[in-house]
């Protein structure tokens, strides 16, 4: 029992390099790309947006009923992109009627992009509902640095430029018509009974609890050369780590009973 001890104790240090080093490697705060939540206040509704064609709109012309609000920048391909094109198939599951009920709001934090990108994303996820939509039911903004500061500010969204990427947290808000924050909705999988409930207390004017609170990350860029792959391979290490500590305490406990029916022999 002695010997295979040791061995478990061996693969247990070799395993511990992998566990436990990768936070180190990381550099800056989570909260520089995180979400403080703003329940309760209001959005500064004289921001200045442009939409699909080009056109300057102040959000107090585009949230005129409870509205769903998406920080994204639309080059994104991995969470941006599944966080629309799950809310697309998401919104033909719920009876809430589009520019009657709720409208949406997606809007780039990347002052890079442009109009014609808007539109173009704007045709891929209203194409993939497989149903009538209207046009002005989901807007897709870009705006300018000032501008989108603001917004992402007052919505509590924080996140880091990298290069031609973006460290961003992945989160959808509800404001109620006057621009007031009452949900956050965390993550890819915006389940339809979620939006329903939050799109009847924006309607309300009610502020209920987050629904989810667990935020996914982009993983599109790692500032660290691949500190987030590290992150990963640290979970594996991990779950390793805990098998190998079952299977020892398995060994350590089937030893102990063993000797136990021998003595009693």
């Amino acid at each position: 029992m002695t010997g295979i001890m040791v061995k478990a104790w061996l693969i247990l240090a070799l395993l511990y390099p992998f566990a436990a080093p990768a936070g180190a490697a990381e550099t800056g705060s989570s909260a520089d790309f995180s979400v403080d939540e703003h329940r309760g206040a209001k959005l500064p509704l004289n921001l200045i947006f442009n939409d699909e064609q080009g056109k300057p709109l102040s959000l107090a012309q585009l949230i005129t009923t409870p509205t769903i609000i998406l920080p994204v920048y639309y080059s994104c391909s991995n969470v941006c992109y599944n966080l629309q094109w799950r809310l697309a198939r998401s919104l033909t599951q719920i009876k809430s009627r589009p520019m009657v009920d709720y409208r949406i709001i997606s809007f780039s934090f990347d002052d890079r992009e442009t109009p014609e990108l808007a539109a173009k994303f704007k045709r891929v996820y209203l194409t993939s509902m497989h149903a009538p939509f209207p046009e002005d039911g989901w807007r897709f903004l870009t705006g300018d640095t000032t501008n989108i500061n603001m917004l992402t500010e007052a919505l509590g969204y924080h996140f880091q430029r990298r290069g031609r990427d973006f460290l961003h947290p992945v989160a959808a808000m509800i404001v109620s018509a006057d621009g007031t924050i009452v949900r956050y909705l965390y993550g890819t999988n915006l389940l339809p009974k979620d939006l329903a409930l939050a799109l009847i207390e924006a309607r309300d004017g009610t502020s209920g609890t987050t629904i989810r609170k667990m935020i996914e990350y982009c993983f599109s860029f790692d500032p660290q050369k691949n500190s987030y792959a590290f992150n990963l391979l640290r979970i594996s290490a991990t779950a390793i780590i805990l098998c190998v500590g079952s299977f020892v305490a398995f060994l350590v406990w089937g030893g102990k009973r063993r000797g136990r029916n021998k003595e009693l022999k």
